[in-house]
């Protein structure tokens, strides 16, 4: 592990494609953040029906802003300890794929290989989105496996606005390879039990996904060649979807989305239920009126069985996304992912331009699962027996008497068809230590400026990427500039918020540390 140079006064960690010992990890910051000690235990059990349980799910923590905003790259708007994006599996950057915003945690390996002529990756922190952060000590990226950073390419995590610095730490179970750059006081930190606190989170995400997948339809789905109709019931504030083919044209083209009856504040899940379901479309923009964006928070797309989902097309998509078998890859190929992305399999995220995923919570309400009684037991009615008479004995030893056995019978077993008991989590081992927060002057030493945000484009629109056609766009003066990330052209659309956040206590207990800011 090296020190980088950068704007005097301001350094950073670099990982330069050596594994990282376990004996560096920072004894001096002794101070658990509020992300490690979420309640991993409380994870829901099938059968019941609530917003998903921490780490997962609403905002988390005592920073989490009152709305959320449109995507846009001004100063930060405030701090989420939850989890954005999980895979029980790997995840892999190829493509031109830029960011990736919010806490990260990866049960597999963590994988940067863009192909389409390398560049940066940012993690945790990102130019343009929401600009709601992980808090500063926390653990932004937790990788379960290794981390390889491909020649060409390197891995940045943490970001500063006009404020100051947002700043975190990887952890990491395995070996890091390549180029990775952390914002001071953040650090890379070997640890072999890295994603043990996590694992009862896959097991909540294989069960809530598979529970939500049974569940009845409340509406129903007109697709035609270029649209795709859900219309609800109505009344229902649990309104299901149920799909077995594609959102897609007859020749795999894009389509558009619309929904009606569905009541206002309703959690809306789309359950798309065939093996390798493709979501092609143009729908989302994140601008105000956009209908998609107003049900943004309470949007579930859930694949339970999939074994290669793909969501693409062109469109700021809006809603969370869960896929519940471990044996599956989800590639996402999508300009803007607006919410969480929660996967029990592998995660491919790709594109032809900066393609990026974008912190905004999931708390809807899902819906019930069915679950059949169990029967009750009941004692067994003993057989009566008749008595056997006693014959006139002629010998003085009596006759004895052959009663008949009571027979019993077995209790009956209990049938559920999802009863599966809630995970525990395991004692998380490694906390993640905090540094103490610096709040350096801002800089404008980024090699190239955050775009400002654009507006929508015929077709719909793209945060970035030569797909669009667009210039690429100028700074607009917000601060939260990062390194270029080889995307090429960007634009940048903006949303409205998010619905209301459920807040969790926590806090930071900070230490003295040198003041430090972020590199050039």
């Amino acid at each position: 592990m090296t020190q980088g140079t950068g704007t005097p006064g301001h350094r950073r960690t670099t990982v330069e494609r050596t594994p990282v010992p376990r004996r560096r990890r920072n004894a001096r910051i002794a101070v658990a953040t509020a992300a490690a000690v979420l309640p991993l235990a409380a994870v829901l059990t099938v059968g019941t029906a609530a917003p998903l349980a921490p780490p997962l799910g609403a905002c988390s923590g005592p920073d989490c802003p009152a709305t959320w905003p449109p995507v846009n790259n001004g100063d930060f708007a405030g701090r989420d300890a939850a989890v954005n994006v999980f895979t029980g599996g790997d995840y892999t950057v190829n493509g031109r794929a830029a960011e990736a915003e919010g806490r990260i945690v990866t049960l597999g390996d963590f994988t940067v290989d863009k192909s389409q002529g390398g560049g940066a990756f940012n993690a945790g922190v990102v130019g343009v989105g929401s600009r709601v952060v992980p808090p500063n000590g926390s653990d932004f990226l937790t990788v379960g496996g290794n981390v390889t950073v491909q020649a060409g390419n390197s891995l940045l995590i943490g970001g500063s606005d006009s404020q100051g610095q947002a700043f975190g730490n990887l952890r990491h179970a395995g070996t890091v390879t390549g180029t990775v750059s952390i914002d001071p006081t953040g650090q890379a930190i070997q640890d072999p039990d890295a994603a043990a606190p996590y694992r009862s989170v896959l097991t909540q995400i294989e069960d809530v996904s598979a529970c939500v997948g049974k569940a009845a339809a409340t509406g129903t789905v007109e697709l035609t060649a270029s649209e795709a109709t859900f219309t609800g019931d109505g009344t229902s504030m649990k309104q299901v979807f149920n799909v077995t083919g594609n959102l897609a044209s007859p020749s795999g083209g894009q389509i558009g989305l619309v929904f009606a009856g569905i009541p206002a504040g309703a959690t809306v899940v789309v359950n798309m239920l065939s093996a390798d379901p493709v979501i092609n479309t143009y729908t989302g923009t994140g601008l105000p009126g956009d209908q998609i964006t107003d049900m943004r928070s309470k949007l579930l797309w859930n694949f339970p069985t999939s074994t290669g989902a793909q969501i693409k097309g062109s469109a700021q998509f809006q809603g969370a996304v869960m896929a519940g078998n471990p044996g599956g890859t989800t590639t996402i190929d999508m300009p803007g992912m607006n919410g969480r992305v929660y996967l029990a399999g592998n995660l491919i995220q790709t594109g032809n331009g900066g393609y990026e995923i974008h912190s905004y919570p999931f708390d809807g309400d899902l819906p019930d699962c069915e679950v059949t009684p169990s029967p009750t037991p009941t004692a067994p009615s003993p057989t009566p027996t008749s008595p056997t008479p006693t014959p006139t004995q002629t010998a003085t030893t009596p006759a004895p008497t052959s009663p008949t056995a009571t027979p019993t019978s077995p209790t009956p077993t209990p049938t559920q068809t999802a009863t599966t008991p809630a995970p525990t989590s395991p004692t998380p081992t490694g906390t993640a230590t905090s540094a103490a927060p610096t709040s350096p002057s801002a800089t404008s030493s980024s090699s190239s400026a955050a775009p400002t945000s654009g507006g929508p484009t015929t077709g719909g629109p793209s945060t970035s990427g030569p797909a669009t056609g667009h210039p690429a766009p100028t700074d607009g003066g917000g601060g939260g500039q990062l390194p270029s990330t080889g995307a090429g052209n960007s634009t940048t659309v903006l949303g409205i918020a998010g619905a209301a956040l459920l807040a969790v206590g926590g806090g930071l207990a900070f230490l003295a540390a040198r003041r430090r800011g972020r590199h050039g």
